[in-house]
């Protein structure tokens, strides 16, 4: 049973939350501070943490920081704070994913279940991955039907396709992809992301698999 710790300051959310929760069949631990987080989540060992930014006693990314220093638990931040700084900061502090409040039970629900698909990622390359029309095979490089993409195109793709659901930041991307010194050329990101689309997508002007998250990264939707 994945075990997962909710962090939130509204008792109202609190219950609900783990009300749904279970009603699912997840086991839930909750905790309505930062130092009750932090705690629980040391003496529990959750497989997934849903946070909220604002704290009484700390900031939610200070949250962040304190579970980073020792665990590599996925985290799903729920928060008011609609700011593209907010949720950079938050993702940059080692935060998976972010959903805004008000925020609706379903969505939190898929992004929950996608973080919970990736508790125990594999090294070796996933089987054959389909994106639209295409069949994708990562480990031979090959598209059914025959697509050609550059060196390039296939590191961005692979990132993306290896974490299904999952938020990657652009920051990591550009790293992972162009090195730590392209860090801020979000440039690079869209021009490879629109050949991608063209390539893959149906309508590449409404992707339904290669998700911008506006300001935030790119996001792969099976």
């Amino acid at each position: 049973m994945t075990r997962i710790l909710v962090v939130d300051d509204d008792p109202q959310i609190l219950r609900a939350l783990r009300i749904n929760l279970r009603a699912r069949q997840y086991e839930v631990d909750v905790a309505a501070d930062g130092a009750s987080a932090l705690k629980a989540a040391a003496a529990h060992s959750p497989d997934l943490v849903v946070l909220d930014l604002g704290l009484p006693d700390l900031d939610g990314t200070d949250v962040i920081r304190g579970l980073r220093g020792w665990s590599t638990v996925p985290i799903i931040v729920l928060s008011g704070r609609a700011e593209g700084t907010d949720k950079v900061a938050a993702l940059d502090a080692g935060a998976d994913d972010y959903v805004t409040k008000p925020f609706g039970l379903d969505e939190l629900l898929a992004r929950i279940r996608a973080v919970t698909r990736r508790i125990h990622p594999s090294d070796a390359a996933p089987g054959p991955v389909t994106v639209g029309q295409y069949t994708i095979d990562l480990a031979g490089h090959t598209i059914t039907p025959e697509q050609r993409l550059t060196p390039t195109e296939w590191q961005l793709l692979d990132r993306l396709l290896r974490n299904p659901g999952k938020l990657i930041t652009q920051r990591s991307l550009l790293h992972d992809v162009w090195g730590p010194q392209y860090g801020t050329e979000t440039n690079y990101l869209r021009q490879y992301m629109a050949r991608l689309r063209r390539k893959l997508e149906d309508d590449p002007t409404r992707p339904r698999h290669l998700i911008t998250e506006p300001g935030m990264g790119y996001r792969f939707q099976p």
